[in-house]
């Protein structure tokens, strides 16, 4: 059995693309991160502001409101509305501070307990503030359980002067709790968003990138298969000139190297978009056969053929042919074991005598970059399949009955073709 191998790695320039592709990648992803570490910590910023805000408006308010609701009467400090306003019963905290005899206030009233309230130190600079500012008054202190709360005090006036401070506070856990919350899910999207555009910026730019890394794999493609079909006419040619040969064959070799310098050409311009095939009206048959008396060994090769005409670029279509019996010869069995060839009605057929190719591995070797053997460059049946859809028909390889394999080359053909049931046999060119 034939045995396959992958070609060798990816060029250089080709490997230089990929790494370019991923630094733009990285590139995309680190300034996608970076605008988004921004929008989320102004985001955060915006939030803790909003919140703190909020919160001095919730306890400054409040504090306002049931200082109003409270008043002095000939010196007397009348909490009753308290019990019953609804501010005060939506207050977590709250306490009534009243001008004492001293420089610290006496507490009133304290809701749920004394020890919700700040300590006396912090109590009698609250008042101090209160007295001072004459307005209400905005503060963050610890209880004297040690829980953190946020705290207003709005003065309550006795007449030209204020007689007491209504004080009212809440906790901070929640307001603070919820702002974690949204960092962590600020956190979150963004690391998910640095993903998404990681994963976007390499498909974008990997489709970015894909027609020069064609382009690049065509060209080297192109050298190797360009290499492949020259290695042969050279070899044959330089045979011929240290033989001896007489001017004419020297002369038909050249003519021959000069057809595959054309049709590698063609075949160039074509993959790359730049020249559509030129299909004529020509016989299959004597192309086939002309094709095989160039060979430098065709007396290996039986031809058999009928009178068929196609539609097709007769450069690329002898191209293929001979890449078909040259594979055939080189992997076909023994070198005395012959190769034939069959043209019939759309339809060439090329059969060797040896070992075949196992049924797994039939498409692939029609692939490009895939080696065949340990001899080649493997680009001779990927050109064969290449040319034959370009003439809307297709290649493949089967067992041959007997043994071997059959390589077909399958052609449209031009309505109303030629062709008789008569074949003849031989070797070399048969008559035009």
């Amino acid at each position: 059995m034939r045995r396959l191998r992958r070609a060798a790695p990816a060029s250089p320039a080709v490997a230089r693309l990929r790494r370019t592709r991923r630094l733009m990648t990285l590139l995309f992803a680190a300034t996608t991160a970076a605008c988004l570490l921004v929008l989320a910590t102004i985001a955060v910023r915006i939030d803790a502001g909003s919140r703190s805000s909020g919160l001095d408006h919730e306890v400054s308010s409040r504090a306002a409101g049931l200082a109003r609701s409270v008043w002095f009467d000939a010196g007397v400090l009348h909490l009753e509305p308290l019990e019953e306003d609804e501010l005060a019963q939506g207050a977590q905290v709250l306490a009534v501070l009243q001008v004492g005899p001293g420089k610290a206030p006496l507490v009133r009233t304290a809701v749920p307990a004394r020890s919700a309230l700040p300590d006396g130190g912090e109590l009698g600079r609250v008042w101090a503030d209160v007295l001072a500012e004459q307005e209400t008054v905005v503060f963050s202190a610890d209880s004297r359980s040690g829980r953190q709360l946020r705290w207003a005090a709005a003065p309550v006036w006795d007449d030209d002067r204020i007689g007491a401070a209504v004080l009212v506070g809440t906790g901070l856990a929640r307001s603070e709790r919820d702002h974690a919350l949204l960092v962590r899910w600020l956190a979150l999207g963004c690391a998910a968003l640095v993903c998404c555009a990681a994963a976007v910026g390499h498909l974008l730019s990997g489709r970015a990138m894909r027609p020069a890394v064609v382009a690049l794999a065509q060209q080297e493609q192109f050298l190797a298969e360009a290499a492949h079909e020259l290695r042969t006419p050279l070899t044959t040619l330089r045979l011929a000139v240290e033989a001896g040969s007489s001017p004419g064959e020297a002369v038909r070799l050249v003519d021959r190297l000069s057809r595959l310098v054309t049709g590698l050409l063609a075949r160039a311009r074509m993959e790359a978009g730049g020249q559509r095939p030129e299909l004529l009206a020509l016989r299959l048959d004597q192309l086939v056969e002309t094709t095989v008396a160039e060979l430098p060994d065709h007396d290996r090769v039986r031809v058999r053929t009928e009178p068929v005409v196609v539609l097709g670029d007769p450069d690329l279509l002898a191209q293929a042919v001979l890449n078909l019996v040259e594979n055939a010869q080189r992997y076909g069995g023994p070198a005395d074991s012959p190769v034939e060839v069959t043209v019939a009605p759309g339809l060439v057929t090329v059969r060797d005598h040896g070992p075949g190719v196992p049924v797994a591995d039939r498409e692939r070797v029609f692939s490009r970059g895939v080696t065949e053997g340990s001899l080649g460059t493997g680009t001779g049946l990927a050109i064969v399949r290449w040319v034959a859809e370009l003439h809307g028909g297709s290649a493949r390889l089967t067992d041959a009955p007997g043994g071997g394999l059959l390589a077909e080359l399958r052609l449209p053909v031009r309505p109303g073709s030629p062709s008789s049931s008569s074949s003849h046999e031989g070797s070399g060119t048969v008559g035009a």
